[in-house]
């Protein structure tokens, strides 16, 4: 991988894991229009993750450092406390998956452009739905919701499949207000990740994947996930408000369908 390869395939994993078009999915396009083999692309993968946690922290650090101020710093049950808990909640899918399922699931789907084709159209499908959709908005998530958001964030783990899209969608779906559902999205991801880059971290260390790496593609890559993400994330909580999302339930079944005649040539 070279530095501009690295620079434009960070700059697309920062704008994409926000956006509702699957991060995951674009970087496969990515690496196989560049021809870069997953191997290749773990140690590279584990950065840019890395980059857009960085970023969310810091286009949503008031409201992070709010949280942290009223869980840690207060014995009273409070408003952060509570949302705080609804954000572990959430977490229990991915938790499951991703320790006993995670292996399965990539077996048996593959990373293959036929997997995200069909993925990114499904993506779609589930944005068009919830822009049509007009339940009528809670006042504040749920715990319940806060599984089922989960539970959506779990099932994207498919690559094409959009971690920000399914959540926001379902959060929506199930009627709660879109600035709440686009926050705790971004909230509700940190951990995971994290855990998923440190345990993929260790597992590289053991394997001796950083001898003979090339820093510089990695660094470019960092840095343009970085920058990419916390235009990203900031553009996508404005966007979720005016309730744009059916732009990018069309470029997903664009994107999909071209992915799939590329994956049947």
């Amino acid at each position: 991988m070279s530095w501009i390869e690295g620079l434009i395939l960070g700059i697309v994993q920062g704008l994409t894991e926000f956006l509702p078009v699957s991060s995951s999915g674009h970087i496969v396009i990515g690496s196989a229009i560049f021809g870069i083999q997953a191997e290749e692309n773990l140690t590279f993968a584990i950065l840019v993750h890395a980059a857009t946690v960085l970023s969310t922290i810091v286009i949503l650090w008031h409201e992070i450092a709010h949280l942290f101020k009223g869980t840690f710093f207060t014995y009273k049950w409070n408003e952060e406390k509570s949302y705080v808990s609804k954000i572990f909640v959430s977490m229990i899918p991915i938790f499951i998956v991703g320790i006993f399922f995670k292996d399965t699931v990539e077996q048996f789907f593959g990373e293959g452009l036929l997997v995200v084709g069909c993925c990114l159209i499904t993506t779609s499908l589930l944005l068009a739905f919830a822009y049509y959709a007009k339940p009528r908005q809670k006042e504040h998530i749920g715990f319940l919701d806060a599984f089922i958001i989960g539970i959506a964030q779990a099932i994207a783990v498919l690559p094409g499949l959009s971690r920000s899209g399914s959540t926001i969608a379902t959060g929506l779906l199930l009627g709660n207000k879109k600035e709440s559902v686009a926050k705790f999205s971004f909230l509700m991801v940190l951990i995971p990740i994290l855990g998923e880059a440190l345990l993929e971290t260790i597992d590289l260390i053991k394997e001796g994947g950083l001898v003979g790496e090339s820093w510089l593609p990695l660094i470019m890559g960092f840095i343009g996930a970085f920058i990419a993400g916390c235009f990203a994330c900031k553009f996508m909580i404005e966007l979720v408000k005016r309730g744009k999302l059916i732009y990018f339930a069309i470029y997903c079944f664009i994107v999909g369908g071209i992915t799939l005649t590329f994956a049947f040539l």
